[in-house]
């Protein structure tokens, strides 16, 4: 069972088509990011950070949308923001602590955290690459 994806916009499952699936599968199947994003132009070009330790691509929806696919390997990293972002983690797993909080937050795959705009965030992947997309909110 999987969520559909429908030019970008995510339909979630609805709870009848799977009874016998706990509530917590279930909200992360609804909300999980789609693994193909469909009629989209890639932008070739990498933003890279950090010395290659945080790599992202840029795609473009035809809505005038942008997201950005990425990779984050081991480190402690931090990310100012202009924009409000979204930040959905597809695989692997970090720890983030947003600007102006002390609290320390777990995400894995299928699992999000909003970042408000002209803000930020300190990410931490404690091992591996942790790998996430991220969506600007207006």
């Amino acid at each position: 069972m999987r969520a559909r994806q429908d030019g970008g916009t995510l339909q979630p499952l609805a709870p009848a088509l799977a009874p016998h699936v706990d509530l917590a599968t279930l909200r992360a199947l609804m909300y999980a990011s789609p693994v193909q994003f469909e009629n989209v132009n890639a932008i070739a070009k990498a933003n890279v950070y950090f010395d290659g330790k945080v790599v992202s691509h840029s795609i473009l929806f035809a809505d005038g949308s942008k997201k950005t696919l990425g990779l984050i390997y081991a480190g402690d990293y931090h990310f100012g923001t202009d924009k409000a972002e979204r930040m959905e983690i597809i695989a692997g797993t970090c720890e983030v602590v947003l600007d102006g909080t002390q609290e320390k937050k777990n995400y894995t795959a299928s699992q999000y955290f909003d970042v408000p705009a002209k803000s930020g965030f300190s990410i931490t992947v404690a091992s591996g690459i942790c790998e996430y997309v991220c969506s600007f909110i207006d």
